[in-house]
């Protein structure tokens, strides 16, 4: 297999639309660019938004975004859970929507650090194998539980038993995590920033230097030639 080019080298601000996975993203990049290609954070399929997509020699620099803090949009319908926490999963409960002081409450126990339940499609391993796997052939698994920070959570709307939320979360939170412990699922999901990278920003097209990302993020690169 021939090895892909180092060049072009520098960071894709991609606008992923619901639907493809993060990997067709990806992949759709190196296809356009030939170049070695990765990413610094995946969405889900029925997710949209910010995708910072690693083009030649930046993928190597990977570690240094990925875990930047990130903000997202979504409407969750409060009035019926999930089996994977958003709209793909099968119904678990189905009940009335929480009045719009309930939810307040609610939220406020989901303000600051926090522990919940990875959801069971997620890409954690389970005894070796992802949690996703085991989730499509119906086993069932005590999923592990995951800490994060949220720095914000705030109620854009509230009609007919949706929320839509405005949050502001640490790198590895899982927004689906939240609405489940809301009493509900994501029907939408869109991520808005990443970092100082915000989605109003995305250009398919337009690469940014390796050096210029990093200044965005306070670190400076070591050495010209090696980016």
């Amino acid at each position: 297999m021939p090895r892909r080019a180092l060049s072009p080298s520098g960071i894709f601000l991609i606008d992923k639309p619901e639907g493809p996975s993060s990997f067709a993203v990806v992949a759709e990049v190196r296809r356009r660019t030939g170049a070695r290609t990765g990413h610094a954070g995946t969405l889900d399929p029925f997710a949209s938004g910010l995708l910072l997509v690693l083009s030649g020699a930046a993928t190597k620099l990977a570690s240094c975004f990925v875990g930047l803090d990130k903000r997202y949009v979504t409407d969750v319908d409060l009035r019926v859970r999930t089996s994977t926490g958003d709209r793909e999963g099968d119904v678990v409960e189905s009940h009335e929507a929480a009045s719009a002081g309930r939810l307040e409450k609610r939220l406020e126990g989901l303000r600051g650090e926090i522990e919940l339940p990875v959801p069971a499609a997620s890409a954690v391993k389970i005894g070796g194998e992802r949690a996703y796997r085991l989730h499509r052939r119906g086993v069932a698994v005590e999923m592990p539980m995951r800490r994060s920070r949220v720095d914000a959570l705030d109620v854009i709307s509230y009609s007919d038993g949706v929320a839509r939320l405005d949050l502001r979360v640490s790198s590895g939170t899982y927004v689906r995590a939240i609405a489940d412990a809301l009493g509900g699922h994501c029907a939408t999901l869109r991520r808005t920033e990443v970092g100082p990278f915000r989605v109003e920003e995305a250009d398919p097209e337009r690469i940014i230097a390796p050096a210029d990302a990093l200044a965005r993020i306070g670190v400076r690169a070591e050495t010209d030639a090696a980016l």
